[in-house]
């Protein structure tokens, strides 16, 4: 059967200064739609609150912007996808064998408290299938619960987007929270890599996270080699 991957990305415009604006980051999406695409996953995008995803700006310019990124705002169906995203209330999680949360400062206010975004995940991963984050994407899995009360992410091995690369990026004082301190809150094991802005990838069973916007191929690949398997 064909595997089905759902993405997750947000609905964020504006940092909590509404004259800073942010978004997804869209090579995180880019880039892991592109490895899926040549897998023949079906592929859908979820947000929030449906509809619009505003695009950060800065992930659209040179040198982030690659051909993958170039070729979805240069594609009118493709940037359709990201005027029309899909509800929460609209998806059964039954439906999809992973979900991939994208990146973005702008997750780290829409993502951590959606709870129907965690009912997705947690039945998803509660039925086999493989939960899996990039970048800021993990901010989505901060409160996730399992069935059985216990937060998804303790005691699990996982990166996403560090501190010293928030402070590198300037943005360290426009951030509501630490994720990478409130992950290991959480009891999680966060890694991360010995030099910032380098990929890195971690598999712990059926949990795949990738660190920053540079790991979003290599995470989509990895997330495509276990559902092959």
């Amino acid at each position: 059967m064909t595997k089905r991957i759902l993405h997750v990305v947000s609905n964020v415009a504006n940092y909590a200064d509404q004259a800073e604006p942010t978004g997804l980051w869209l090579s995180e999406l880019t880039h892991a739609w592109h490895v899926f695409g040549e897998k023949g996953y079906v592929q859908q995008i979820v947000s929030p609150k449906g509809g619009v995803s505003p695009l950060e700006p800065r992930s659209l310019k040179w040198p982030l912007a690659d051909a993958s990124v170039k070729e979805w705002l240069n594609d009118g169906s493709r940037q359709a996808l990201l005027s029309a995203t899909s509800r929460p209330d609209q998806i059964d999680p039954a439906d999809f064998d992973a979900i991939y949360f994208t990146g973005g400062h702008a997750v780290m206010w829409d993502f951590p408290d959606d709870e129907p975004l965690q009912r997705i995940t947690r039945d998803i991963y509660e039925r086999g299938g493989i939960v899996s984050s990039v970048c800021h994407g993990y901010c989505g899995l901060l409160n996730t619960r399992l069935s059985n009360g216990a937060l998804l992410v303790a005691g699990r091995r996982l990166t996403g987007y560090s501190w010293v690369e928030e402070v590198l990026a300037g943005v360290a004082s426009k951030v509501p929270y630490n994720a990478e301190q409130e992950m290991i809150r959480r009891g999680a094991l966060y890694e991360k890599a010995l030099l910032p802005f380098v990929s890195k990838v971690i598999t712990d069973g059926r949990f795949v996270t990738g660190q920053n916007p540079q790991s979003a191929k290599a995470t989509a690949s990895q997330v495509a080699a276990l559902l092959d398997n």
